[in-house]
């Protein structure tokens, strides 16, 4: 499976998506609460069966005329994000994870709509049109489609601008030469990734970069009289420095994993707690999005043919001498940041052992046929 990202041209047609986004957002906030009330009277959760034949039945209804917006598909689509919603949430209430179900949307900040098969929407490739219940939209083609489409879904975002997400069967990538090099890396503060064989990547740190300017937006956003013209084109501003924020992060992310990939055959990482990492450094963690670039780092891994093994959770990692094995305790403290073996009497660096001991653990634990 392949997906493409495309953006639609902005255009006063647009203003169709937006009645039917809203509209969407509006059937996701009435099944949200039919499942509300369906569990408080029977004590039950709602088959998603049943909502979508009492769905059908509401268009009928001149008060639910809107559910025609976006067409029955995008309806049933709706009904399985609830659905899958509800599942996980009751999977992690047995699992004893603390969460919440899930819960009503404003409609404004409603997102998308999937149409799913071919039907309510036609792709023409050749004049870049895509056409949806009947609208042509333009989009800007950076590169041809390959594979069946099976899912067409249209975004919004918090500038009002949309996007188009085409998935498609295709199959896996032509790899690219790389060299057959194995590395570990111990994720970090100061540094990005601290690498075992010295590849060392700084963190950028971009909501820091650009925290005086979404300061200073957010001052201005302050001052401005509610539901004023004024007070919208503020919170576009400070929209527009957030989105720059996130590009760059996602541009740096998708350009550091495709290196590490041509340069590396297996790569060796940890499975962080991210959680309680935020409870120690707040924001910092937020904008170093560890758990992201690893999920773009496996993306782009099964495009290259990559091994990429995560070292357990519990793996004490950074109290390990990676030369003798012997484990020092008195290093759990994090403010150890070097520290001398009892044992054999190396000196360590806190991250590069880390690093050493996590590529070994990897080497370790891949495959069998991938060892030989």
């Amino acid at each position: 499976m392949k997906t493409y990202r495309f953006k639609l041209y902005n255009s006063e047609r647009n203003e169709k998506l937006h009645k039917q986004i809203n509209a969407a957002g509006l059937i996701y906030n009435h099944c949200i609460a039919l499942h509300k009330r369906y569990y408080k009277i029977f004590g039950k959760y709602l088959n998603k069966n049943y909502l979508q034949k009492h769905l059908v039945k509401l268009k009928k209804i001149p008060k639910f005329s809107y559910i025609k917006e976006i067409g029955s598909q995008a309806v049933q689509n709706i009904t399985d994000r609830i659905d899958r919603a509800f599942q996980l949430f009751f999977a992690n209430l047995k699992r004893k994870v603390r969460c919440s179900p899930p819960n009503f949307k404003k409609v404004s900040r409603y997102k998308s709509f999937t149409l799913k098969q071919k039907a309510g929407w036609k792709l023409d490739e050749n004049t870049y049109t895509l056409k949806v219940n009947g609208q042509n939209y333009r989009y800007f083609r950076s590169r041809r489609i390959s594979g069946k489409v099976k899912t067409v879904t249209i975004k919004r975002d918090s500038l009002g601008d949309f996007y188009v997400c085409i998935v498609t069967d295709a199959k896996k990538f032509v790899v690219e030469t790389r060299t057959g090099k194995r590395v570990g890396f111990d994720f970090g503060l100061k540094k990005f990734l601290t690498a075992s064989d010295g590849e060392d990547v700084i963190s950028p740190l971009f909501f820091a970069q650009n925290s005086t300017a979404i300061k200073k937006a957010c001052k201005n956003l302050s001052r401005k009289e509610k539901n004023s013209n004024n007070r919208r084109k503020a919170v576009l501003n400070l929209a527009r420095l957030y989105r720059k924020t996130f590009n760059q992060r996602h541009d740096f992310h998708f350009k550091l994993a495709r290196r590490l990939c041509l340069e590396y055959e297996t790569i060796c990482i940890e499975d962080l707690n991210l959680k309680g990492m935020q409870r120690l450094y707040g924001k910092k963690i937020g904008d170093l999005a560890f758990s992201e670039f690893v999920n773009i780092l496996k993306y782009t891994a099964s495009k290259f043919d990559v091994n990429v093994v995560e070292a357990d959770r519990y793996f004490a990692s950074s109290q390990i001498c990676h030369c003798c094995g012997e484990k020092n305790p008195a290093v759990k403290d994090l403010n150890v940041r070097e520290w001398k073996c009892p044992n054999c009497g190396n000196k360590h660096d806190r991250d590069k052992n880390a690093a050493m001991n996590i590529l070994e653990y990897g080497l370790g634990h891949r495959p069998l046929q991938e060892t030989l």
